[in-house]
């Protein structure tokens, strides 16, 4: 078997290189991987503390039975298929998101996705601390908000980081089902130069590569932030960080 990697130096019949068409995919892989990573974070984390509100009014009960119910909604359905809702599902249902560019539309059905698993570590990361460190808070006359804000999230957030690094780095993967939809990111730009070029091997092996580092690069720098983040004697944490 012999690689013919000259195969990135032709014309794609658009007046640009394989090459030129393979980093501009690249970048649909990272944009997508990116906006749907602050979707995932923000509204994970919105559910993750809906679910630890004190259940002692019915607007928190509420709350937390809704953010249950994201939960189970989101994490119970495989992401190729609410890839597939949020494309071609909803936009019928709802004719204002026929509007929505596509873009837009996986970024949403990959980021509430990722949501419900970022919910959940938030939520456990929350409830493994002890109760005391809510009742002191309470003590000090810190309002909820206060209390979350300066006591349970920064503990919760540094003993979820390392899952959450995991995470991260599952959702750049799983980016990759946006080529069901025809979001023009590594997969489908793979799978498209096979078929016009028949060197296969060279395509796929240049967009694992790409993956790979891509991926590395978001160990590392979660990895840089966990040790940033890390106080001694607090949280258990690798001497290296991003061992996950």
């Amino acid at each position: 078997m012999t690689l013919d990697w000259q195969v990135f130096l032709q014309d794609d019949g658009g007046g640009r290189t394989y090459l030129e068409w393979m980093f501009d995919a690249w970048g649909w892989t990272l944009s997508v991987a990116g906006s749907a990573w602050v979707v995932a974070i923000a509204s994970g984390c919105l559910m993750g503390i809906l679910r630890t509100l004190p259940q002692d009014t019915r607007l928190n009960v509420w709350l937390a039975r809704f953010a249950n119910a994201w939960v189970e909604l989101f994490r119970n359905i495989p992401v190729l298929v609410q890839i597939f809702l949020w494309y071609f599902v909803l936009p019928k249902i709802f004719p204002a998101m026929q509007q929505v560019p596509g873009f837009v539309l996986v970024v949403l059905g990959l980021g509430f996705f990722t949501s419900s698993r970022v919910a959940e570590m938030l939520r456990a990361g929350i409830q493994a601390m002890p109760r005391g460190q809510r009742y002191a808070a309470m003590a000090m006359g810190f309002t909820t908000w206060q209390t979350y804000r300066y006591v349970l999230l920064p503990i919760a957030f540094r003993t979820i980081w390392p899952p959450l690094t995991s995470e991260s780095m599952n959702l750049l993967k799983n980016s990759s089902v946006a080529f069901a939809v025809s979001i023009a990111e590594l997969t489908m730009y793979a799978m498209q130069v096979q078929e016009e070029t028949s060197r296969g091997i060279e395509v796929y092996l240049a967009v694992t590569a790409l993956y790979t580092v891509s991926a590395f690069a978001v160990n590392r720098v979660m990895a840089f932030v966990e040790r940033r983040m890390q106080i001694p004697g607090l949280v258990v944490a690798g001497n290296v960080g991003g061992g996950h």
